[in-house]
C-alpha cells in the first residue's frame, strides 16, 4: 500500500531538494558493427547508435511531463572501441571518436561514453593505438568520455598502462589547455571497473550485457541531507535508519523512471545506480551531509568514518528497493562538482590524503581534482598506483579523474562550468615515484584473490 506521506515527501524532495535522476543511459552493443573497411565500420556504429536510442531524448522528456521527476542527462554508452576497432590505427580511432560525437549530437545527448580500453592484464595493437589517440581524441570532441582499466583484484595492476597513463592525462592537459584542461575532466582511470556504469567519465556497455540496455542513475545527497538534519540528536544507529529510508525512497524513484523508459524505449532495464552524485548547487553536496551528521568541515578527523557509514546505509536502502542495483552504487566525493567539497579544498581541510582515504570506503575514487599544471607524471602515475591498489587489495572499484591544469598552481581555481563546476587546484606531493613507476610490469594480485 502506497502511504501518502511519502508521496508527498518525494514530491518535496524533487521540489526544495535537488532530488533528480542524474542520468539515463543507453548501453549500446557495437560488435555487429565489426568490419575490415573503416569506412563501413564508422557508418555502422553511427547508424546503430542513432538508431537504437533515437527516441531517448523524447522519452525522458515524456517522462518528466508525467511524473514531474527532474531527468538531468540523457547519455550513450557503447562497447569499448579497442574491442571493435580491429586495425584501425591511431588516425582511425581518433575518427571513430568524432564519428561517436557525431552521433551524440544527432540524438541531442550531453556524453557519450565508450571511447576505452581494459588493459588490466596486458594490451593488444588495438589497445595500445586507442590508448594512444585519447589525447587527440578528448581534445577535438565535446561529448566524448573515455576510460580504461588498469587493474583488477584478480589480475593486479599493470604498472606498464599506470605508466602510460600519466603521460596520456599530460598530453590531454596539453592540448585542451585553452579550456582549462577540460579533457582530463572525461578521462578517468580504473580499477575494477564496473560494465554497467551509467555515470560518466566510465560508462561503457560491458562484453556481458545484452544487445541494448537502460540503466539509471539517481542522486539525492540533498534530500539525505535534509533527512539527517530533521532527525536532529539522535543516535548513530538511528541515523543510519534514516539514511536507509531515505535512500530506499530516493531507489524507488529511479526504479519508477527506468521502468518507463524501458518500456517506452523497447530496451530492457539494466540497472539502478542508486549513488550519491553531487553537484555544485548549493545544498546538494555530500560533503554537506558529512557535516550534518556532525563533522565542523569535511576533512575532519572522523570524516571518513562518517562516509564509511552514509555509504553503507545508501547501500542497504537502495538494494531494499530494487532487485537490480549495479554500477557505483555508495557516495560520489568529486571535488569540482561539490560546493562542500570545493569550500573544504579552499579552506585547506581536505588535502588529497585525505580523499584518499575517504576512497577507501566510497563508490569511487579521486574524481575531479585539480593539481598543478606543471605536476611531473611520473606524480600522477604515483597518484594512480597509490589510489588502484587501494581497489585491488579490498576487492571494490576505485578510479582516478586528476586534471593537471595547464598553467595553474596551487591555490589557483580552474571553472569547467555546468556540472563539472569549479576546481580549486590542490597539491600533491612532488617527491619522485619516478624510478618505482619505471620498473614496469604488474603489481601481483593479492593472496586473497585466489577464490577458485
Amino acid at each position: 500500500m502506497i502511504d501518502t506521506k511519502d508521496i508527498l515527501e518525494t514530491i518535496n524532495m524533487i521540489r526544495e531538494e535537488n532530488l533528480d535522476i542524474r542520468t539515463v543511459t543507453v548501453g549500446i552493443s557495437l560488435f555487429d558493427c565489426v568490419s575490415d573497411d573503416k569506412a563501413r565500420f564508422l557508418n555502422n556504429i553511427y547508424d546503430k547508435i542513432t538508431r537504437t536510442a533515437a527516441d531517448l531524448v523524447p522519452v525522458c522528456s515524456e517522462i518528466e511531463k508525467t511524473y514531474g521527476i527532474p531527468i538531468i542527462n540523457k547519455r550513450v554508452a557503447v562497447t569499448p572501441l579497442s574491442l571493435v576497432g580491429g586495425k584501425l590505427d591511431g588516425d582511425g580511432y581518433i575518427e571513430a571518436a568524432k564519428t561517436l560525437d557525431r552521433a551524440a549530437s544527432a540524438l541531442g545527448i550531453n556524453f557519450i561514453g565508450g571511447f576505452g580500453a581494459l588493459v588490466h592484464k596486458g594490451s593488444t595493437r588495438c589497445e595500445e593505438a586507442l590508448i594512444k589517440a585519447i589525447p587527440y581524441a578528448l581534445a577535438e570532441t565535446e561529448t566524448v568520455c573515455s576510460s580504461v582499466n588498469v587493474a583488477t583484484t584478480k589480475a593486479g595492476i599493470n604498472m606498464d598502462a599506470v605508466a602510460e597513463m600519466g603521460d596520456i592525462i599530460k598530453q590531454t592537459a596539453y592540448l585542451t589547455r585553452d579550456r582549462g584542461s577540460v579533457g582530463c575532466a572525461k578521462l578517468v582511470v580504473f580499477a575494477n571497473v564496473p560494465e554497467d556504469n551509467p555515470f560518466m567519465a566510465g560508462a561503457f556497455h560491458g562484453v556481458g550485457e545484452p544487445e541494448a540496455v537502460i540503466n539509471v542513475g539517481v542522486s539525492g545527497p540533498g534530500a539525505v541531507g535534509s533527512a539527517i538534519r530533521r532527525a536532529g540528536d539522535c543516535s548513530l544507529s538511528e541515523l543510519a535508519e534514516v539514511i536507509k529510508r531515505t535512500a530506499f525512497k530516493i531507489t524507488r524513484v529511479g526504479q519508477l523512471v527506468a521502468h518507463e523508459a524501458s518500456k517506452r524505449l523497447g530496451i530492457p532495464f539494466g540497472i539502478v545506480d542508486l549513488s550519491l552524485a553531487p553537484t555544485p548547487a548549493i545544498g546538494d553536496s555530500v560533503a554537506d551531509i558529512l557535516e550534518s551528521m556532525g563533522l565542523e568541515t569535511c576533512g575532519a578527523h572522523g570524516t571518513t568514518a562518517a562516509l564509511a557509514m552514509l555509504n553503507d546505509a545508501v547501500k542497504k536502502g537502495g538494494v531494499m528497493a530494487s532487485s537490480h542495483v549495479g554500477g557505483l552504487s555508495g557516495a560520489f566525493i568529486p571535488v569540482s562538482e561539490d560546493a562542500g567539497m570545493i569550500s573544504a579544498a579552499e579552506k585547506g581541510v581536505l588535502s588529497v590524503e585525505k580523499l584518499e582515504a575517504m576512497t577507501a570506503v566510497c563508490s569511487v575514487g579521486l574524481d575531479m581534482i585539480a593539481v598543478p599544471g606543471d605536476t611531473e607524471a611520473s606524480v600522477i602515475c604515483g597518484v594512480i598506483a597509490d589510489e588502484i591498489s587501494i581497489g585491488v587489495a579490498n576487492g571494490k572499484t576505485t578510479a582516478v579523474r586528476l586534471i593537471p591544469a595547464y598553467g595553474k598552481k596551487e591555490g589557483d581555481t580552474v571553472d569547467f562550468g555546468g556540472l563539472l563546476g569549479r576546481a580549486p587546484v590542490m597539491s600533491l606531493r612532488p617527491q619522485s615515484p619516478a624510478e618505482f613507476i619505471a620498473r614496469g610490469g604488474r603489481i601481483p594480485a593479492p593472496i586473497h584473490s585466489l577464490k577458485n
